[in-house]
C-alpha cells in the first residue's frame, strides 16, 4: 500500500524520498529499473525533475551561462548543455508515475516553471518539491500553493528571512501543507556543512514538518538527522555509481538505500519518550543494582557498623543505599542473620 502523505510527521517512520534526478541517464529503461530499484529498497516515495533546458535557462554564448567553478563537478558545462543532459523527458513522466503505484511507492516531482505545475496536475501528482535553486521563485511557489498539495521546500542557500518569505508565500495562499528540507547546496556536501542542529530550530521557528535533503556520501548523516526530528529524508539515488551521469557520484545505491530505510526507522523508534520511570523491562535487572544488606549474624541490641554488619552490595532487593545513615549507631530490634534484607522495622 502506498503510504500517505498525511503520515509525514513524528508520529511515523521518517519519509525517505530516492531521488532518481539525472541518474536515469536519458534512458526511459533504466528510470523504470531505478523505480524498481527503490521500491525493492523500501523507499517511500520516488522523485523526479520537471524541466527542459528551454524552461531553466538560455542557449547563448555568454561566460554568466558557463560553470567557472574549479570545485564543482560540472566545472566548464554551459547550463543549457547541462540541463539538456540532465532533464527526464515529460514524456516519460506517466511511465514512472504509473510503475510508482503498481510498486507501491509516492511518486512526484520537482516542477521548476509554472509549465511544469500545469503538466504534472494533469498527472494529478500527490504532492510537490521546491528545489533550493528554486526557491525564491516565488511565482512557482504561488502556482504550486494553488494546488493545495503537500509541499517539500529545500532550504539550500536560504537565509531565515528567505525562509520567511516563502512559508509567508505559500501560507497566503491557504496552503498550510509545508515541511521544510534541511539542504546544503554542495554537490557533494561535507558532513561538518549539514549543521543538522538546524532542524529543530526550524520546526518551532516556522511551526511545520522539517526533514533532511542529504548531499553527503553515504547514509550516516542522513540517519543522525533522525535524531533531530527529520520526518523525510532525500537523497539521490541510483543503480550502480559507476554508470556515471550528472549525479551518480553523490548518490546512493541499493544496498545503502535498504540500509538508510532500516537505520532511519531504528533511530525513530529509538526516540521514544521522556520518562521519569524505569522502562518495564528494566525491573528485571533491580538484582544487579545495589541496596542495604545484613551481612553477619547480629544479635538483638547489637549496634549496626557500615562496612561490618551492614552493607551495601547486590541484589536490590533490600532499601536503597541512600537510607544508610538511619542505621549507622543504632541497634538492631531482635536476631538477624547475615543476607536478610535491611528494612526500617529492623530498628529498635
Amino acid at each position: 500500500m502506498i503510504r500517505s502523505t498525511s503520515t509525514i510527521n513524528s508520529k511515523h517512520p521518517p519519509f525517505i524520498v530516492a531521488e532518481m534526478s539525472a541518474n536515469h541517464n536519458q534512458s526511459l529503461d533504466k528510470a523504470l529499473l531505478i523505480v524498481e530499484a527503490a521500491a525493492r529498497a523500501g523507499a517511500h516515495g520516488l522523485k523526479i525533475q520537471t524541466y527542459t533546458a528551454d524552461t531553466l535557462t538560455l542557449n547563448v554564448d555568454n561566460p554568466d551561462f558557463f560553470i567557472n567553478d574549479k570545485n564543482s563537478l560540472w566545472n566548464g558545462r554551459s547550463l543549457y548543455d547541462l540541463y539538456q543532459e540532465a532533464h527526464t523527458p515529460w514524456e516519460w513522466h506517466k511511465p514512472i508515475f504509473d510503475r510508482c503505484k503498481e510498486l507501491g511507492i509516492v511518486g512526484f516531482s520537482t516542477p521548476f516553471d509554472e509549465t511544469a505545475v500545469d503538466f504534472l496536475e494533469d498527472l494529478d501528482v500527490p504532492m510537490y518539491k521546491v528545489a533550493s535553486f528554486e526557491s525564491n521563485h516565488l511565482p512557482l511557489l504561488r502556482k504550486i500553493a494553488k494546488t493545495g498539495k503537500p509541499i517539500m521546500v529545500s532550504t539550500g542557500m536560504a537565509t531565515i528571512d528567505d525562509i520567511t518569505e516563502i512559508i509567508s508565500t505559500i501560507r497566503e495562499i491557504g496552503n498550510n501543507q509545508i515541511i521544510l528540507l534541511k539542504c546544503t547546496s554542495a554537490y557533494p556536501a561535507l558532513p561538518e556543512e549539514a549543521n543538522l542542529k538546524t532542524i529543530p530550530y526550524l520546526r518551532k521557528l516556522f511551526d511545520c514538518e522539517v526533514g533532511l535533503s542529504d548531499h553527503t556520501i553515504g547514509t550516516t548523516v542522513a540517519v543522525g538527522s533522525i535524531a533531530f526530528g527529520a520526518t523525510v529524508v532525500e537523497k539521490h539515488f541510483t543503480i550502480s555509481r559507476s554508470d556515471g551521469g550528472v549525479d551518480s557520484a553523490f548518490s546512493i545505491e541499493p544496498n545503502e538505500l535498504s540500509l538508510l530505510v532500516r537505520d532511519s526507522q531504528i533511530a525513530w523508534k529509538a526516540l521514544g519518550r521522556v520518562s521519569r520511570h524505569a522502562f518495564n523491562k528494566e525491573e528485571k535487572s533491580v538484582i544487579f543494582r545495589r541496596s542495604l544488606y545484613i551481612s553477619k549474624n547480629m544479635k538483638r541490641g547489637e549496634v549496626f557498623r557500615y562496612g561490618d554488619n551492614i552493607r551495601i552490595v547486590r541484589p536490590g532487593f533490600g532499601l536503597a543505599p541512600k537510607e544508610l545513615d538511619k542505621f549507622i549507631g543504632r541497634k538492631v530490634k531482635h536476631n538477624v542473620k547475615a543476607g536478610t534484607r535491611v528494612s526500617l522495622d529492623l530498628l529498635e
